[in-house]
């Protein structure tokens, strides 16, 4: 393991779901190469989870900036100062203050220079919704973070996998909102940040950006709705003129199969499950939650709390190591 650069944050997620169990399989699945990270999480959730699922992680209370140095001798674990009591499955607005906390103090860590990036674990919006929680999910809750930066942020949330990367151009509203919702400007901010970061983060010299159509067939030519020809046809024009390779629209049937999917680097969708149902149907396991347009890397598994299962110690940390990985590789 590498320590030449500060490691990663990550945040406690639902302590009544699936993360402190793939917290522990993370650590214990590490490989050379792989970055150092710390859990910012109430110690006890973490030992108790290792005793319940037999883990036998060691756990190292230690700070943000000796967590690099513990991370060879056990899981290291930044406390939190919020209480937290928590039964596998059985999720209570009574954590959700130590849930927040745990997100913003490892932005606050990024922020600091402690750690390089963020990893954040499931939550449950709904127990938070609960306890006042007021933004439609951690995307944009992580916006409302980076502008006590000083710096103007536009989250956009991107699924990534070696198969298939997509950004739903609108994402946490009711299907029935889409069309008022999407709009020429949504589309070109959102593909602005989208090239932006594909550059610069990625290293994808000029990144291909192939936008989707909302209604069947993209419309056809008006026939099954007019939002291809005055909204999403146009936005494509503005993106093109300002130098970005963006295409479309197009049928979203025929954009996900693997001739399709040579032709780009990213599909850009109109709303959340016209990107979401394939890439989770080709890359379930490996697929990442990746925010761009922030002042900092925060990546996140692509599935969510799994209360059915907490506690059993039977979750896959496949799409949590992918997380941790490509947090790794994108701030190396």
């Amino acid at each position: 393991m590498t320590a030449e650069r500060p490691p990663l944050a990550m945040t406690m997620g639902e302590p009544a779901g699936i993360g402190p169990e793939l917290a522990l399989a993370a650590w214990r699945l590490r490989k050379a190469g792989d970055a150092p990270f710390f859990v910012l999480a109430a110690p006890g959730i973490l030992t108790e989870a290792a005793r319940r699922i037999g883990a036998g992680t060691p756990i190292v209370e230690t700070t943000p900036e000796r967590a690099a140095s513990a991370f060879e001798h056990g899981l290291p674990v930044v406390p939190l100062e919020n209480p937290v009591a928590a039964e596998p499955g059985r999720p209570s607005a009574a954590n959700a203050a130590a849930t927040l906390e745990s997100i913003a103090r490892a932005v606050e860590c990024v922020r600091a220079g402690a750690a390089r990036a963020v990893v954040t674990n499931p939550i449950a919006k709904a127990t938070l919704y609960e306890a006042g929680f007021r933004f439609p999910g951690h995307t944009e809750y992580l916006g409302e973070l980076a502008a006590a930066w000083g710096r103007p942020a536009f989250p956009v949330m991107m699924i990534w996998s070696e198969t298939l990367a997509v950004v739903p151009v609108t994402i946490h509203i009711a299907l029935c909102e889409v069309p008022q919702a999407l709009t020429c400007g949504l589309i070109v901010d959102t593909a602005k940040v989208v090239a932006r970061d594909l550059r610069e983060r990625f290293g994808i010299a000029r990144p291909r950006l192939a936008v989707a159509g909302l209604n069947p067939h993209a419309g056809e030519g008006g026939a099954m709705g007019r939002e291809e020809v005055a909204t999403i046809a146009p936005a494509v024009e503005v993106l093109r003129a300002a130098g970005i390779d963006a295409f479309g629209p197009l049928p979203a049937d025929t954009m996900f199969h693997a001739k399709a999917r040579a032709r780009y680097d990213v599909a850009l969708t109109m709303y959340h499950d016209q990107g979401l149902i394939p890439i989770k149907a080709l890359a379930f396991d490996e697929g990442v939650n990746v925010t761009l347009g922030l002042p900092f890397v925060r990546t996140s598994p692509d599935h969510g709390t799994a209360f059915d299962i907490a506690g059993r110690g039977v979750a896959d940390p496949a799409s949590l190591i992918a997380a941790l990985r490509l947090a790794g590789r994108l701030t190396r």
